[in-house]
């Protein structure tokens, strides 16, 4: 009786399930060809574009991966040496790829921080007890007497995939033995504190600060802030002052005698060295490790 009942099922069923499978069938047969033919061949450039980018995806290029800045610099050469932690080595690779030539002039860029104050150098007006980061801070006039200065609640140091900038004694600084260059740190900081510097030698001379307000005004704010004075520019044309600033032409700037020389006559000291082995670098690991230890 059972056997009778499937015997009966399948004969009423099977025309039905061959129909199905017969669909079925050229249905993928016509997403196959179709596949083919309306297949995008990748340019094999894009592949090797990939492979010769470090593979970070940091997103410093301004894509949000190594393969979709590939592709785009596949398309537009203009985009060669937009990959900071490659460097120049990876543009030349880049380059080579795409059958052209690129100037020698590029250097890596690095960030900067203009300002030097650690906490027991800045005046506050009170303790801030509010949300604990330098976009919330920055929003209130009253957070310290410096509204140029590190705010000090690291949102840098958050967006720093690569462990290269700490808060150290309430001031940014880089570890530029572990930076990138990938300019994360720099889009950050809602003070524009930190500026992307091609760092044309190892150790680049800077002013570690952005306070504008008159030497009197600044020196009630700040214990090393810039005010102002010129001595710097009258010893060295690299150095020019505007709106009670100064400030390093960065292309014009080579490690000499007179640099050196307007370094030390800042009174304040806010004329410094950044980049690896540079005092600051040595006071930036010298802190972290006092605060790890603490």
């Amino acid at each position: 009786m059972i056997l009778a009942g499937i015997y009966e099922l399948w004969q009423s069923s099977w025309p039905a399930g061959v129909i199905m499978l017969g669909l079925g069938g050229s249905f993928a047969l016509v997403l196959l060809i179709a596949s083919e033919k309306l297949k995008v061949e990748e340019d094999p450039k894009i592949a090797q574009i990939h492979e010769a980018l470090p593979g970070l995806d940091c997103g410093g290029c301004g894509y949000a991966g190594c393969g979709q800045y590939a592709k785009a610099v596949s398309q537009n050469p203009e985009l060669i040496g937009r990959c900071a932690p490659g460097g120049k080595k990876t543009a030349d690779k880049i380059a080579s790829i795409l059958n052209l030539q690129i100037s020698d002039s590029g250097a890596p860029k690095k960030p900067i921080v203009h300002c030097r104050a650690h906490t027991e150098d800045k005046t506050f007006y009170g303790d801030y007890r509010g949300i604990t980061t330098c976009t919330a801070a920055n929003a209130l006039a009253s957070v310290q007497a410096c509204n140029f200065g590190c705010l000090g609640f690291g949102d840098c140091t958050r967006v720093c995939r690569f462990d290269a900038i700490h808060i150290v004694d309430g001031l940014a600084m880089v570890d530029y033995e572990k930076c990138t260059g990938c300019g994360a740190c720099a889009k950050a900081c809602p003070r524009g504190l930190i500026e992307m510097v091609p760092f044309t030698y190892e150790n680049m001379m800077t002013v570690a600060c952005r306070n504008k307000e008159k030497g009197k005004v600044t020196r009630s704010m700040c214990k090393v802030g810039c005010i102002g004075c010129k001595l710097c520019s009258k010893v060295s044309d690299v150095f020019t002052v505007e709106d009670n600033l100064a400030r390093v032409d960065y292309g014009r700037y080579k490690p000499d005698e007179a640099n050196e020389k307007a370094r030390g006559k800042c009174p304040t000291g806010v004329i410094i060295l950044a980049g690896k082995g540079a005092p600051a670098q040595q006071e930036a690991k010298a802190g972290k490790a006092k605060a790890s230890s603490g």
